[in-house]
């Protein structure tokens, strides 16, 4: 019961939300282009319960909950390898007789409702929040540093810099970089009392709006487990969360080149399990949390769904592009051969995120315990 209202319930609403809007986006370009859409499935397998709307569209809820789907009239064909050159005046409600710009449309719209809903989420919590930022706390002190020569400690409280009141960790820096060299006095709260030190930023050459600058260095970092809301204008809010997506989305890309390059390592990928418990963990620290949450995880399924792996939609768009330079669908062959294989590496991707997942809450070690 534990686990079920602290992992599992958490998990299945923030996936149950994000394969939603995933799906969403598919259905509502579908259904501009003309396409008759005849499921939406939240989940796979066997039907739980669902409902047909006037136009013929089977809303439901499947057993698995590990995904969904949108099911198009005529797509059948092209996922089984079977000439998807539109051939028109044939079926004007069939996904494969649509135009190549119509398809691309419609298998786009999934990954491009995810990360619009990711911003939307983000604009409203910058908006009505305010953005997230690290308070003025001491998270480390750097060893033979300018603060560990005034003697700040982990979990330092700065309130002020010669007089001048300190809110945010930022205002710390700003005042720090611009004083090197200069004795600085420190108002420090640390437990219940409230102390005064005397630190002397050390000098350093960096670079800065690329120019080369002199800025002072105390050694401290944050403590990220501290943030607070800054208030934030609708512009503004609006600049922040293009950035914060925009910054989630280059770190997601980041993060797979260095594993595929093998700066990283592969037990970095994560899967189900993991997703659960940092849904869980995340809930417990409120609502707020949780959608940043879900907004970052929107964006990295939107970037996942668009690889260029048949079977996911970059899979699709790859294929797309290759027909409209090459003026000519790919053969039943080769089509089919790419789901194959895009299949075997989806579900050996799936598998080792699995097993990363199980290796990390120390489950197979139990299991190899068992064994010996």
């Amino acid at each position: 019961m534990h686990y079920l209202v602290d992992w599992i319930l958490p998990f299945l609403i923030v996936l149950t939300v994000l394969i939603f809007v995933h799906e969403l986006g598919h259905y509502l370009v579908a259904r501009r282009c003309g396409v008759k859409v005849e499921v939406f499935s939240i989940g796979f397998g066997p039907e739980l319960f669902g409902r047909t709307d006037r136009s013929g569209t089977r809303w439901k809820v499947s057993a698995v909950p590990l995904g969904g789907y949108v099911k198009m009239h005529g797509e059948e064909s092209f996922e089984d390898g079977a000439d998807p050159a539109p051939k028109a005046g044939l079926d004007p409600l069939s996904f494969r007789d649509k135009t190549l710009r119509q398809r691309a449309a419609i298998v786009s719209a999934g990954p491009l409702a995810n990360l619009l809903f990711a911003l939307v989420v983000l604009l409203g919590l910058f908006a009505i929040v305010g953005a997230p930022a690290p308070l003025p706390v001491v998270g480390s002190v750097q060893e033979n540093s300018a603060a560990a020569e005034a003697k700040l400690q982990p979990g330092d409280l700065v309130l002020e810099i010669d007089g001048t009141q300190i809110a945010w960790f930022e205002d710390l820096r700003n005042l720090v970089n611009a004083n090197p060299g200069r004795p600085l006095r420190l108002l420090v709260q640390r437990a219940d009392a409230e102390i005064e030190v005397v630190a002397t930023p050390r000098p350093s050459v960096q670079r800065v709006d690329g120019e080369e600058r002199q800025v002072g260095l105390l050694g401290i970092r944050p403590d990220l487990s501290r943030v607070g809301y800054q208030e934030l204008s609708l512009p503004a809010a609006t600049a922040a969360a293009v950035s914060q997506t925009w910054s989630l989305a280059t770190q997601i890309f980041t993060t797979l080149f260095s594993i595929v390059s093998g700066d990283r390592p592969l037990d970095e990928l994560g899967g189900p399990i993991r997703i659960a418990q940092l849904s869980g963990q995340v809930a417990q620290d409120g609502a707020v949390s949780l959608l940043y949450f879900m907004a970052a995880l929107s964006v990295n399924l939107a970037l996942i769904n668009l690889l260029p792996i048949p079977v996911l939609d970059g899979g699709h768009l790859l294929i797309y592009a290759i027909e409209a330079v090459g003026r000519r669908p790919l053969s039943k062959r080769v089509v089919e051969y790419a789901f194959r294989a895009g299949m075997i590496f989806v579900v050996g991707l799936m598998l080792l995120a699995t097993w990363n997942d199980l290796e990390n809450l120390k489950v197979i070690e139990f299991f190899r315990r068992l064994v010996s």
